[in-house]
């Protein structure tokens, strides 16, 4: 991991599922606590995927600055490291300049890795990644089997659909010749390099599945079929890593003549429902997290003065 300069003392940190309104609450803490934002989207680093990400309104990003958001090409290796050494930048950068952070993502993995820090494992190997992945396209269910085979105990924490989390796992077995679990057992992932207040909008069940059928059928009508078009027009192969994301992997199914247009809402809300679903266990194992009923922005407001004013 690169070097970077001082760290700020206090982060904010605004999880949760999505669509459950992260973006507007942190905007909303930024404006009254003189914030900065740093995103935690595994999606939105890339540029020229604005729709099917739901990435801040320019508007939104000429008023509140954001880091980590168009960071990177669809077609560039990107990879839980990068991100962290990117975050941590942006976040000493903050520090410099004197103003206060605010981490703001559903991306799990990214915030652990930034709260507790990332074990000492290989980087990426994208040839073998290419093979893993074609294998499991071949047969579906594959990287499960081989996983369950070497690494039980992260096959049964690893939802069979993380695709992402599942080639990491077997990746590392491969560079290495020991489990991702021995790996997190020895780091421990205890690294604390400032103090957090983590939060997260809590909404009814019934109410966010509204809200992700709403976000749903509002990226589609935005142009998300339109834009990956062009990013293919673009000379961005069909099969990215990038374009697996939810609703890009549907949008491509309607392209590509094998899911029709009608259905294609209805199959990015069901498949971004089960997604939330593994972002609310996610959230439930990492620790203390303040739930904010409605999103409750007062209760932003009260973590973040309390957090704030003690740095």
């Amino acid at each position: 991991m690169s070097e970077v300069s001082r760290l700020p003392d206090a982060v904010l940190v605004i999880a949760g599922p999505t669509a459950s309104g992260k973006t507007e609450l942190a905007a909303e803490v930024a404006r009254r606590f003189d914030a900065e934002v740093v995103s935690a989207d595994s999606r939105q680093i890339y540029r020229h995927m604005d729709v099917g990400t739901a990435k801040p309104a320019p508007a939104l990003l000429s008023e509140v600055r954001h880091h980590m958001v168009d960071v990177a090409e669809p077609d560039q290796p990107f990879d839980t490291a990068a991100w962290c050494d990117g975050a941590r930048n942006a976040l000493s950068d903050i520090e410099a300049r004197g103003r206060r952070a605010v981490v703001c993502g559903g991306t799990g993995l990214y915030i652990r890795s930034l709260l507790r820090g990332l074990f000492d494992g290989p980087r990426a190997d994208p040839q073998l990644r290419s093979q893993l992945e074609s294998a499991e396209r071949e047969q579906p269910g594959e990287l499960v089997r081989r996983l369950e085979k070497v690494d039980a105990a992260a096959a049964a924490r690893i939802h069979p659909n993380d695709k992402v989390r599942l080639v990491r796992a077997l990746e590392v077995y491969e560079l290495t010749g020991r489990t991702l679990t021995e790996w997190h057992s020895e780091h421990a992932l205890a690294q604390r390099p400032f103090r957090e207040i983590t939060v997260a909008p809590d909404w009814p069940r019934e109410t966010l599945y509204e809200r992700i059928d709403r976000r749903s059928a509002q990226i589609v009508e935005a142009g998300l079929l339109e834009e990956l078009a062009s990013l293919r027009e673009r000379g961005f192969a069909a099969g990215l890593r990038a374009f697996d994301a939810i609703g890009y992997r549907e949008a491509g199914l309607c392209l590509d003549g094998k899911l029709e247009r009608s259905d294609l809402v209805p199959t990015v809300a069901r498949a971004t429902r089960q997604y939330a679903k593994r972002q609310l266990v996610w959230l439930r194992g990492q620790g203390p997290c303040r739930m904010l009923v409605g999103g409750d922005k007062e209760g932003a407001f009260r973590a973040a003065e309390e957090l704030f004013s003690t740095s």
